[in-house]
């Protein structure tokens, strides 16, 4: 399996790693990435996977029953090949600054309005976050970003950190997702922004909320019954 380094340092831009093994020449495991698999409303990181054989674009990866997969843009790594690989940096950035707005904007909701996450995708120019909220009123939707970007102002520091799943299941609201339950796993990774949020989450975020800058609400739309859906941006 293949040792995810992004858990223990999001700000990895460049690896060392081995490959372990190659899949319909394309899709390359390695024993340790800092590559991010989609996941979670989280995109894919982009960047390149460099050897003695070239540099290999690396246009998406995932999950895996083999470990995390790097689908590159041609053949011709092989197993036990080293690779240096490198973060398409500003993308990666760019999508951590988002999820970390994205989990203030969920608590705000959530301590406001009681509202739940019924879905979510982050993007490097907007995002978006569902909201099983009962009333759609815009101009209390938007007082609530007003208080993320009260919030994310102060620089309050980003905390990751690993507990066991029972303990951690103790913790008030540690899942925010309407439905939904962390892995099974006997481990989980928290993030917790200070006082305003604490949840289970195997994304990448900043260290500091100042890094967010300012969140800008683009547009809001009514789903249906109960569930409303926020676009937003960072500047």
């Amino acid at each position: 399996m293949t040792k995810a380094l992004y858990l223990e340092d999001s700000y990895m831009k460049e690896f060392e790693a081995t490959v372990i093994k190659v899949i319909d020449k394309n899709y390359i495991i390695l024993d340790q990435t800092a590559f991010y698999p989609g996941a979670g409303g989280q995109p894919e990181d982009h960047g390149t996977l460099g050897s003695k054989e070239g540099v290999f674009k690396v246009v998406f990866v995932k999950k895996t029953p083999e470990g995390i997969s790097h689908e590159v843009d041609r053949p011709g790594l092989k197993e036990g090949a080293v690779v240096a690989g490198n973060l398409d940096w500003d993308r990666r950035y760019k999508l951590m600054r988002m999820h970390t707005a994205s989990h203030i904007i969920s608590a705000i909701f959530n301590k406001q309005a009681g509202a739940k996450i019924t879905g979510n995708q982050l993007g490097v120019d907007k995002s978006r976050i569902d909201f099983n909220l009962e009333d759609f009123d815009r101009e209390l939707i938007n007082k609530y970003i007003d208080m993320a970007n009260k919030e994310s102002s102060k620089g309050i520091l980003v905390e990751t950190f690993f507990l066991p799943r029972d303990e951690a299941m103790k913790i008030p609201n540690i899942v925010k997702l309407a439905g939904a339950l962390p892995p099974n796993v006997k481990t989980l990774r928290i993030v917790k922004i200070g006082n305003i949020d604490t949840q289970a989450d195997g994304g990448t975020h900043v260290k500091n909320t100042i890094e967010i800058g300012k969140i800008e609400l683009l547009k809001l739309e009514n789903k249906g019954k109960n569930n409303r859906r926020a676009y937003f941006t960072i500047k």
